[in-house]
């Protein structure tokens, strides 16, 4: 079992910039991947972004590439999602996931209100 639990979501101005945090515990060992995902209302869960546990190779949604920063910090099995120039369309509950061998773990969800 893996718990995560994220942190760092609120209100900003468009332009602005908002630091996520997804804090992993239990068994961090089987992690091989983390991913971060968000859900508008009224609409679907989307991938945003996604970091390798090996290699720290990253991916990101077409929407977020060069605006948006997946990175990890080991001693504290904690990944990040730096969010800057935010726009009113990056409103979301963002969703961080953990990938192990057959199964993903998810946490909560961070409300993240751009306001224009």
């Amino acid at each position: 079992q893996v718990q995560l639990v994220e942190s760092g979501g609120g209100v900003v101005q468009a332009g602005g910039s908002l630091r996520l945090s997804c804090a992993a515990s239990g068994d961090t060992f089987n992690i091989y991947t983390m991913r971060w995902f968000r859900q508008a209302p009224g609409k679907e869960r989307e991938f945003v972004a996604r970091i390798s546990w090996s290699d720290l190779r990253t991916n990101y949604a077409d929407s977020v590439k060069g605006r948006f920063t997946i990175s990890r910090a080991n001693a504290k099995i904690t990944v990040y999602l730096q969010m800057n120039s935010l726009k009113p369309e990056d409103t979301a509950v963002y969703y961080c996931a953990a990938d192990v061998r057959f199964s993903t773990y998810w946490g909560q969800g961070t409300q993240v209100t751009v306001s224009s």
